[in-house]
């Protein structure tokens, strides 16, 4: 979960700024909390505080209607709407806000079924769900040292499906501006990004310079990259930085949750 809000804060003053380039800085008074770092406390709030998905991403999200770089038109229409039906989305918000439930379940088959149900109150296209399964999976695996590294891409092929694009072609395709909104587009990207890193940083940084949704490939990387490398504590110090206090209250009881395996 403290993967995802940095790499959402990190890639957020990209998504519709100028392209990134190598070594960029990756913190500036630019970058702030998007979408996802709001879509991600509030499943990582239902999870832990026993409430329903849906009520409790409405709630969230009208608490900051106006995040930086807006919500997606869609997904706003649900948001504000007096019910709150699923829209057979397939886009890549459904596994950029899943990361708990990779850490808070400690068995595979709850942990697909919750992604599931995370999911599909909003993104129930069979590749919106998929989307979340395989990301919380991933985290799951990784964590619990299910796999190795070197068997991720076996893996999730064998498991999901997904082809696993090499970083070259996750490159090229940011560098030649596609927006890559999809599940089934930014999460194998993503895993290219894990796959292809040496720390934490590397792994938010290979995403972020992928460009087109810096913001949600940044975030689903650093949900995978969170369970496999530590965090720098420098990191995650200047991450929290940006978070509203009743942010911070729910990342806390996620650590607090994590730490002392009370799930």
């Amino acid at each position: 979960m403290l993967g995802a809000i940095i790499g959402d804060i990190v890639g957020s003053r990209f998504e519709f700024g100028p392209a990134p380039q190598a070594g960029f800085e990756l913190f500036t008074s630019d970058c702030n909390y998007t979408d996802d770092t709001i879509c991600t406390i509030a499943i990582a709030d239902a999870v832990m505080n026993h409430r329903d998905y849906a009520e409790s991403l409405v709630e969230w999200c009208r608490r900051y209607p106006t995040p930086m770089g807006s919500y997606g038109g869609m997904f706003s229409d649900w948001v504000f709407a007096d019910e709150h039906k699923p829209y057979g989305s397939y886009g890549n918000g459904s596994a950029m806000r899943v990361s708990s439930v990779g850490w808070l379940f400690n068995d595979i088959d709850t942990v697909m079924q919750e992604a599931k149900r995370s999911a599909e109150v909003s993104h129930n296209h069979e590749e919106g769900i998929r989307g979340a399964q395989c990301t919380a999976t991933l985290i799951y695996w990784l964590r619990t040292v299910r796999i190795t590294k070197d068997e991720v891409e076996h893996a999730v092929k064998r498991k999901f499906g997904y082809d696993i694009p090499s970083l070259k072609d996750v490159m090229r395709i940011g560098s030649l501006g596609h927006f890559d909104g999809t599940c089934q587009e930014t999460v194998p990207a993503a895993i290219s990004c894990f796959l292809e890193s040496e720390s934490f940083e590397d792994a938010v940084r290979k995403a972020v310079l992928a460009d087109g949704d810096t913001d949600t490939k940044g975030a689903i990387t650093g949900s995978i990259a969170e369970a496999y490398y530590d965090i720098p504590d420098e990191i995650v110090d200047h991450a929290l930085g940006y978070l509203p206090k009743d942010m911070l209250d729910i990342v806390t009881q996620f650590c607090d949750t994590v730490i002392n395996d009370i799930v």
